[in-house]
């Protein structure tokens, strides 16, 4: 697209197909290890699916509408605060979709070991994954961050602006993974009525505060807002997980003996 010099135009084009590419690639994979469409229709259980997508789907609204007011009051700023918020976004998207990658994997292996009963292993999983190779992983990968910058500008007066953007994208970067490793550990007991409620509160939360902070801070106002944003979902995930009542009840087990578990 760039070869084309379609400018902004090619760039949604090529996002859009390669939605679609994925997509494809994704169900001609999945098409040949399970029967994606079962003989009857009744068989597809299309009602625990709308139990759990419903929550589910508020919750992602829920980030869409955050994330979205961010780059809007980003674009209240001018030009050129826009283009330095968007280069730091794409970087932050991109390493926390990396830490991302890290609360599947939590996910998958917490369902499997949860469903065996194995809850010392499970115990394992929260310390090791969410507490030490999310935080360091986020902690490396943010440090690069000013390295990344001027591949994609050379405009002084945009890196100018993106200096303020640094410690920002680069600090949140282990309140992120802690925030992604805490929603996957939610996801694998299928805890998707906390992750999607709690998500809709701190993100009017998060909202409220994005309407007034740029109009004060300017652009370090709108990356306050989206790290208040991260660090409440961070929050949340650790009161949950902190909660002898919830689906996490047998973190404080070894408390009650004297022992030590993934809250000491």
């Amino acid at each position: 697209m760039y070869g084309l010099r379609m400018g902004v135009t090619g760039a949604a084009l090529s996002t859009v197909l390669s939605q679609y590419i994925v997509a494809f690639l994704m169900i001609r994979y999945l098409n040949k290890k399970v029967v994606l469409l079962p003989p009857k229709m009744g068989a597809l259980q299309f009602g625990s699916y709308i139990k759990s997508g419903g929550f589910l789907i508020g919750r992602t609204l829920s980030v869409l509408i955050t994330m979205t007011l961010g780059t809007s009051m980003a674009a209240r700023q001018g030009s050129l605060p826009m283009a330095a918020h968007q280069i730091c976004m794409q970087v932050w998207l991109a390493v926390s979709l990396l830490t991302d990658a890290l609360a599947t994997s939590a996910q998958a292996l917490i369902a499997s070991y949860l469903s065996e009963g194995e809850l010392e292993t499970v115990k394992e999983i929260a310390n090791f994954i969410g507490f030490v190779t999310g935080v360091l992983l986020a902690a490396i990968l943010g440090v690069s961050f000013g390295y990344l910058v001027p591949l994609f500008t050379q405009d002084a007066e945009v890196l100018g602006i993106l200096r303020t953007g640094v410690l920002f994208v680069s600090a949140s970067q282990p309140i992120n993974a802690l925030a992604f490793i805490f929603d996957g550990l939610h996801y694998g007991v299928s805890d998707f009525p906390y992750a999607a409620c709690s998500m809709m509160l701190l993100s009017a939360i998060s909202s409220a505060f994005l309407l007034f902070a740029p109009k004060v801070l300017g652009l370090q106002g709108v990356w306050l807002g989206l790290t208040l944003f991260m660090a409440l979902r961070m929050t949340a995930g650790f009161v949950r997980i902190l909660s002898k009542t919830g689906p996490w009840w047998f973190l404080h087990s070894d408390l009650e003996r004297g022992g030590f578990s993934v809250c000491s």
